[in-house]
């Protein structure tokens, strides 16, 4: 199996949607009741935490060179 790298912001993002749907389902149930600010509330600042994770990332990345030009010759 191929490995993919981690990407937390994309982590984030979908634990975000996993809570927002799961809070949702329950109240529809009317196992809990979910206050009302708190939902539409945890979608923007999920998303926000999201954004700065991806480009906190994006800047501490190390820049990868996978392909060195190895035809040049020493010396030039």
């Amino acid at each position: 199996m191929k490995r993919h790298p981690i990407e937390p912001a994309r982590l984030i993002s979908g634990l975000t949607a996993l809570t927002l749907g799961t809070a949702y389902g329950l109240d529809a149930l009317g196992l809990w009741h979910a206050p009302g600010p708190w939902l539409f509330l945890t979608l923007p600042a999920g998303l926000l935490l999201s954004g700065i994770t991806a480009a906190v990332r994006t800047g501490t990345r190390r820049p990868h060179h996978p392909h060195t030009d190895t035809t040049s010759p020493k010396g030039s």
